[in-house]
């Protein structure tokens, strides 16, 4: 961020007065520029036993196999942004069970949230931002072209909830150290 959004002058990095932490801080009217982490909604959509996974056809990870999930919107649920996300990606509807994972990702601002959610027909397609789409019985899942780790973490929790019978909310980190400049 160069530039103040409410009165356009030149911001700095500060740790503001009462603060803990460095914010852009607008060097004329003080305002404080909060940058907070992003939330990312999507579903395990389920089709008699099946997951339907999306092929990616935008960066990052072009090619490869997803959860339906995308960025929530302003003015919108995460349960809005999950079932908006699996219909633009997946061409799907879906009616949601629960909160299936909630995953932490810090080290790039990210929370992944993702909802069990059954498939209200076995209608489905590619949306803009998908190649295709398809389901996977359970021991079909292409793990070697799992997009991103917190898709392949919720598939993982879900295959061990499926033995178990029971889906509970699962609350977990994915954590990379960052590697020293210069290695």
């Amino acid at each position: 961020m160069k530039y103040c959004s409410t009165c356009g002058h030149p911001v700095e990095q500060r740790v503001p007065e009462g603060d803990n932490r460095h914010r852009y801080v607008c060097i004329s009217c003080e305002t404080i520029h909060y940058q907070n982490p992003r939330i990312v909604a999507g579903t395990v959509p389920i089709w008699q036993g099946q997951v339907l996974l999306c092929r990616r056809a935008i960066e990052p990870r072009y090619g490869y196999w997803t959860l339906p999930a995308g960025f929530m919107e302003n003015s919108e649920t995460t349960l809005e942004a999950a079932t908006r996300e699996t219909w633009e990606e997946a061409l799907a509807e879906v009616t949601v069970d629960n909160l299936y994972t909630i995953i932490h990702v810090p080290h790039i601002d990210q929370v992944h949230m993702f909802y069990r959610a059954t498939l209200t027909s076995e209608t489905f397609g590619a949306g803009q931002e998908s190649l295709e789409t398809r389901l996977f019985a359970l021991e079909e899942i292409p793990w070697d072209e799992l997009s991103f780790p917190t898709v392949r973490r919720t598939l993982e929790l879900y295959l061990e909830d499926v033995q178990k019978e029971h889906f509970p909310v699962h609350v977990d980190d994915i954590r990379y150290r960052m590697k020293p400049v210069g290695q």
